[in-house]
């Protein structure tokens, strides 16, 4: 694979989004939703959402044992889309902590050794 130029906003959007999605799927038809519910939830397609839980989409991101459990304990806060919203933003926030943005960034993009940008 060639390695290109990505800021790391663009690793959250095609790599962590979907993924967060992924996980919010599996755990919204755990508890009991249907997937036209969690496709309008999520402002996605119900094919998409089928796609997710059956891990044939955003397979590529494992979260970190703690982050994924933060996941699954956001899925019933999501009522509306603005709370789906801000439990999105509150997870891409904690991947960013973890250091998952960096590690995908470094893994997917032309990332100089050491790179910290995003911690000044």
């Amino acid at each position: 694979m060639s390695l290109t130029t990505l800021h790391p906003q663009e690793v959250e959007v095609f790599y962590i989004l979907p993924a967060i999605r992924r996980e919010l799927s599996v755990a919204l038809k755990e508890l009991g939703k249907s997937q036209k519910d969690i496709a309008k939830l999520l402002g996605v397609t119900e094919a998409a959402v089928s796609q997710y839980i059956s891990k044939k989409r955003a397979a590529d991101v494992d979260f970190p044992r703690e982050l994924a459990a933060e996941i699954r304990k956001a899925a019933p806060k999501m009522t509306d889309k603005s709370s789906m919203i801000k439990e999105t933003q509150r997870i891409l926030a904690s991947a960013k902590d973890h250091k998952l943005t960096c590690r995908l960034h470094e893994q997917v993009a032309d990332v100089p050794k050491g790179c910290d940008i995003c911690f000044h």
